[in-house]
């Protein structure tokens, strides 16, 4: 009796112990195997996918930009001009729909250069409930006029990431908007005959500094987000210039992907030319609807 208890004592004790030292070799195992996955995930991952790291991306699609607009035009005697809201008293639509393209090459690992263009045109005919001073004319309150406003905007920029992992990318930009501008105003209608028309034609280029964010959220969702600003006056120009950006992608097929995102900018431009006087405002933010083609090898990205 005393052995039969002896061995079902050393019995009870061998069972637990036993399925304890199985149970911590299994979870050794499993914390190896989930290490050893999330290892690959991290290596591997930007080379499974094909929208990511890839050396070459463009881009193209539509804006649909909400605008507000001011602009005073004058003589340098002082004589002319008054501030003009384009949107309240020219009766332009705020909203409207614009182009927009855009081509990007990774160089490297850390580095990349972007190019971006946008086109936006915009018109209207009122009759004007206010007077208005632009360049050497006043238009009087009840004349019909047509305006007009083309803004083609430039972008180059240089990124650099300090922070660049098979997940995530963060860095800095340098580049510089070039906006290439031309506002007017004519009499229309019965009194158009009288041929009174001014117009301001310019290009401001303007320098920027920002931050940008790309970040892998899954096999076919990506975020992107960046912010840009800058001020600089120079002899008799003088500008600023605040811009953002955030879009989220998803992978439709292969190297195709669709990006729906919010974008603004704002732009302020004040500037002296031979026997004239101009300044602009011009402020605009709205949804963008894109579609991305990525191609070229992949940009090597490391955990580490």
């Amino acid at each position: 009796m005393k052995q039969l208890f002896i061995f079902l004592v050393m019995t009870f004790f061998w069972i637990p112990l036993n399925a304890q030292t199985f149970a911590e070799n299994t979870l050794i195992e499993n914390l190896t195997t989930v290490k050893t996955e999330s290892e690959n995930f991290q290596d591997n991952y930007a080379d499974d996918l094909p929208w990511h790291a890839r050396r070459f991306k463009v881009t193209a699609g539509v804006f649909f930009p909400v605008n507000n607009t001011e602009v005073k035009v004058g003589s340098n005697n002082g004589q002319f001009g008054n501030i003009i809201d384009f949107e309240k008293d020219l009766g332009f639509n705020k909203s409207t729909t614009s182009f927009f393209g855009a081509f990007e090459w990774r160089i490297s690992r850390r580095s990349r250069l972007g190019a971006e263009y946008y086109y936006l045109s915009r018109n209207s005919t009122k009759t004007l409930q206010k007077e208005i001073e632009f360049r050497d004319h006043v238009y009087p309150v009840d004349a019909t006029v047509y305006a007009f406003m083309d803004n083609h905007i430039g972008r180059i920029t240089y990124g650099y990431a300090f922070v660049s992992k098979p997940k995530y990318e963060i860095g800095a930009l340098i580049g510089a908007h070039v906006l290439f501008g031309d506002v007017g105003i004519g009499l229309a209608g019965a009194t158009a005959n009288l041929e009174v028309k001014d117009n301001f034609g310019f290009t401001a280029p303007l320098p920027d500094l920002g931050i940008w964010g790309e970040f892998v959220l899954g096999r076919k969702v990506g975020l992107y987000a960046n912010f840009n600003y800058f001020a600089i006056k120079i002899n008799d120009f003088d500008g600023r210039l605040l811009s953002y950006n955030l879009s989220i992608l998803y992978n439709v097929y292969q190297n195709f992907s669709l990006m729906a995102g919010y974008t603004g900018l704002n732009i302020r431009v004040d500037m002296e030319k031979e026997r004239l006087n101009g300044f602009f405002k011009w402020g605009y933010n709205g949804p963008t609807l894109t579609a991305t083609y990525s191609f070229g090898n992949h940009v090597k990205l490391y955990k580490h």
